[in-house]
């Protein structure tokens, strides 16, 4: 079952990389790189498995909103755009013998059967009771937890 998994959301931007690219991707896979934010990469970097379920949400998107599921593909590792100049990840302060950034790897698992949009999902009194960070105001982060019980919730919304 899917909620015996930790559960992590990431956010990207649907023009910049969708889940119809990482569906797209060979293996359904890529690199989750480019993540600047001290938090969000504790967590890739701390406590991120292999296994663990990542609900893909689209930001800054009308609607914004979860558009599929996927799967810790990889363990952490140091993210490689750190130390490539052409990489507008680029971090000149980055030492690859104390790496700053960290990435893993992310696999597409499930389409939804649609989009659940951000105004759906804060309408959601089980959302709300469970908490779910994206929900918070304020929270601006690109990964962040999901508790047990909200990707459930959120398949079941997708399935109306």
């Amino acid at each position: 079952m899917i909620d015996d998994r930790p559960a992590w959301l990431v956010k990207s931007e649907p023009s910049v990389f969708s889940f119809d690219d990482l569906w797209a991707a060979p293996d359904r896979r890529t690199v989750w790189d480019g993540v600047r934010n001290y938090q969000a990469r504790n967590y890739l970097r701390d406590d991120m498995r292999v296994g663990d379920v990542v609900v893909f949400y689209h930001s800054n998107a009308a609607p914004a909103g979860v558009a599929g599921l996927a799967e810790v593909a990889s363990a952490p590792y140091p993210d490689p755009s750190q130390f490539d100049p052409a990489s507008p990840y680029h971090d000149p302060a980055s030492d690859a013998a104390a790496p700053r950034w960290w990435s893993v790897e992310v696999r597409a698992t499930r389409h939804l059967s649609r989009l659940v949009p951000l105004a759906e999902l804060r309408a959601d009194p089980r959302l709300a009771a469970l908490d779910l960070p994206l929900l918070r105001r304020g929270n601006r982060l690109s990964v962040m937890p999901v508790p047990p019980g909200a990707v459930a919730r959120i398949v079941e919304l997708a399935a109306g």
